[in-house]
């Protein structure tokens, strides 16, 4: 029977009391060999009848026990050994959110080989591109993804349904592996340039633990149950959720929601006795202009981009409780969170480090002091961190910067210190420069959130003659709503400041996103550019 590592809330911030490596091996105190197949099923065993998995999938529910976790992962681990898969061997997984999802990633591990998360919704070139770059032999997919795979040109790859593999008992164990062998390569979203495999060791399960638990005011208490709309191929969906449930014991909710609304999410909630949910910001929007209010959760997390005070205001209205924000990368993930039985929430603010990973706020000559804007830095030795991008040794060691004999993970963000709390000013190619002033664009967005007739709002920075660049905020109204570009720019100026104010205002039917869910302002900069800005 596996222990939990044990939070203490107090003081400061988040301390690692109890730590029982064997198990979760939490951040700062990774053992020398481990496996996340074992960590995140195999070592549940000693209770097999214990909950892992409730699949709401298919629309009814159906109870998944370690013990049957444990068999299904035996079944296909066994039939891709046979098909000559092994230590190394990139193995994709193109499904949606159901207990075989969980079992094909357990098994791949369990080999000692690597998983390759697919997301169902990629278009023929994006599954291509994925593939072909990891050198993935097999697809674990459904009928639906195993007809995906089969109709791309040129490509020889295996697929495999394992749905009807018969079960029997546990008779495939979890290879030895080490902590920082590879397990996983997951391929980033795509916001800051062509997309790129990050490679992961087994020691990432470990890496995100201490955060999820830190997130969900910590998560495994009596009663806990966790969701989250994102799908699983993305590492918000894998390993801040999924994985992590699955390791700490806290019940998984599967749900395949093919098109998320409000009124689906609160039918999940209800379905599966959720009392954990990590919502992505865009998915808190729509509850929002939704007007829904979802009460009984215990908790809410939320990542990707910094939600604001009004999106905070509400979220306490609609759940009776605190958002917290957390943050993190596909290359480095959860490393930052809040905890509002800890410490009050800050809008604009990140949260503060999390136990286990050492954050700086870099200058061009180091670490920088309160107050002071520079660059959001990971010290390398963070578990959650990326071993490094698959076959791109240039742009790994570009990701990294030696700063008086240590080495930091740039994370492209631009932050500072506030109190103990990281405060995010943007993405280092979202920060615009206007009249003197260095504007981060979330502050806008956030206000202009603020209006009611508005959904959704992205702001950039084009190119002016005299100011540098001009802000320009891109507008979703809500159905039915109407607001005009003077009201928006008034609003603006009334509420934060006159130098903030959006010289332009467009109003849009969709915002360009990814499909993690936030906005490419990349692509409205383009535009803009195309449009002659």
């Amino acid at each position: 029977m596996i222990g939990h590592n044990r939070l203490v809330f107090g003081g400061a911030g988040l301390t690692i009391l109890t730590v029982h490596t064997r198990d979760t091996g939490a951040a700062g105190e990774i053992p020398e060999h481990l496996n996340m197949a074992r960590q995140a099923c195999f070592d549940w065993l000693a209770t097999p009848e214990r909950l892992a998995i409730t699949d709401l999938s298919e629309g009814a529910r159906r109870d998944i026990s370690y013990g049957e976790l444990a068999r299904m992962t035996s079944a296909l681990a066994n039939h891709l050994a046979g098909l000559g898969v092994s230590r190394g061997d990139r193995v994709a997984v193109l499904r949606a959110q159901d207990p075989w999802t969980a079992a094909a990633h357990l098994a791949i591990w369990s080999l000692g080989a690597v998983s390759l998360p697919l997301f169902k919704l990629f278009g023929p070139d994006a599954l291509s591109v994925r593939l072909a770059d990891s050198g993935a032999q097999q697809v674990i997919c459904d009928a639906e993804g195993a007809q995906m795979v089969q109709a791309l040109e040129g490509g020889t790859w295996q697929t495999l349904i394992p749905d009807d593999l018969p079960l029997h008992t546990y008779d495939f164990l979890p290879v030895n592996t080490a902590s920082e062998d590879p397990a996983v390569l997951i391929y980033t979203s795509g916001t800051t340039g062509a997309p790129k495999g990050a490679l992961h060791a087994h020691r990432v399960l470990s890496g995100h633990i201490p955060g999820v638990v830190m997130s969900h005011d910590g998560l495994g208490q009596s009663g806990d149950a966790i969701w989250s709309p994102a799908d699983w191929a993305w590492i918000g969906g894998l390993f801040d959720v999924l994985m992590p449930g699955l390791a700490l014991g806290v019940p998984v909710i599967a749900a395949r929601l093919p098109k998320f609304t409000a009124e689906a999410a609160r039918e999940v909630i209800r379905a599966g006795n959720v009392r954990n949910v990590f919502f992505p910001p865009t998915a808190l929007k729509m509850l929002k202009a939704a007007d829904m209010a979802l009460p009984g959760l215990r908790s809410v997390a939320s990542g990707g981009e910094p939600l604001g005070a009004e999106m905070l205001d509400w979220g306490q209205r609609a759940f009776g409780l605190s958002i917290n924000e957390f943050y993190g990368q596909t290359e480095c993930n959860m490393i930052v969170s809040s905890a509002a039985s800890q410490f009050p929430a800050r809008p604009g603010c990140i949260g503060k480090p999390v136990p286990g990973h050492e954050l700086a706020i870099l200058g061009p000559d180091g670490p920088l002091a309160e107050g002071e804007e520079g660059d959001i830095a990971v010290r390398r030795g963070s578990p959650s961190m990326m071993l490094g991008y698959w076959n791109r040794p240039e742009e790994t060691a570009a990701k990294f910067r030696e700063v008086s004999g240590e080495t930091w993970l740039i994370t492209g963000d631009r932050g500072q210190w506030e109190d103990g709390y990281i405060r995010f000013v943007g993405r280092d190619d979202d920060v615009i420069t206007s009249a003197g002033y260095r504007i981060g664009p979330s502050e806008i967005e956030d206000c202009l959130l603020r209006h009611p007739a508005v959904a959704m709002a992205a702001v950039i920075g084009v190119p002016d003659p005299e100011r540098t660049e001009r802000v320009r905020a891109y507008v979703v109204l809500k159905d039915g709503m109407q607001a005009s570009e003077g009201e928006l720019k008034t609003h603006v100026r009334t509420r934060v400041s006159a130098h903030l104010v959006p010289r332009e205002v467009f109003f849009e039917t969709t915002l360009p996103m990814t499909v993690t869910g936030k906005i490419i302002r990349k692509d409205l900069k383009r535009r803009a550019v195309e449009e002659g800005a």
